[in-house]
């Protein structure tokens, strides 16, 4: 289990890398930087710690779903699908600027972590725990998005 770890880990971490490119810059700019935000918008560096953590936790559960499955091919399409609407967030809100159409990517990936959740719980048992935080913080990223939907 460690090996898929560690395989899940680097494709996860990919998609932060690739992320970022379309963030470091959208953050900056002066688009975003005139946006009223919502009050409970965290700190800029909490974002990369919160998606180091998620991402860690999500690659040990992914690794341990994938090893108890019986429908494997099904888990990897979840799992580029999670990964797909992980990636494309960032350009679609930081260089489309796009809060809507960014929003509608963020709910359709909290719905497809939550799926993750409630659909496997039986396969995963206490492992479910380790993609809770994922979920959880994807909550607080669509009502950031949707503030400055609605806001703005």
């Amino acid at each position: 289990m460690a090996l898929k770890s560690i395989l899940f880990l680097g494709i996860n971490f990919a998609a932060l890398l690739v992320g970022s490119l379309f963030t470091k810059d959208g953050v900056s700019s002066e688009w975003y930087q005139s946006l009223e935000k919502a009050p409970w918008d965290p700190p800029g560096w909490m974002f990369g710690v919160a998606w180091t953590l998620i991402m860690v936790l999500f690659s040990v559960y992914m690794a341990k779903l994938f090893q108890t499955s019986k429908n494997k091919k099904q888990i990897i399409l979840l799992f580029i699908a999670q990964w797909v609407l992980n990636v494309i967030w960032n350009p679609i809100f930081f260089y489309y600027q796009s809060p809507l159409l960014s929003l509608i990517v963020i709910i359709a990936l909290t719905l497809l972590i939550g799926s993750f959740i409630c659909s496997y719980l039986g396969s995963t048992k206490y492992y479910t725990l380790l993609v809770l935080p994922y979920f959880l913080w994807l909550i607080v990223a669509t009502s950031l998005n949707n503030f400055i939907l609605y806001a703005n």
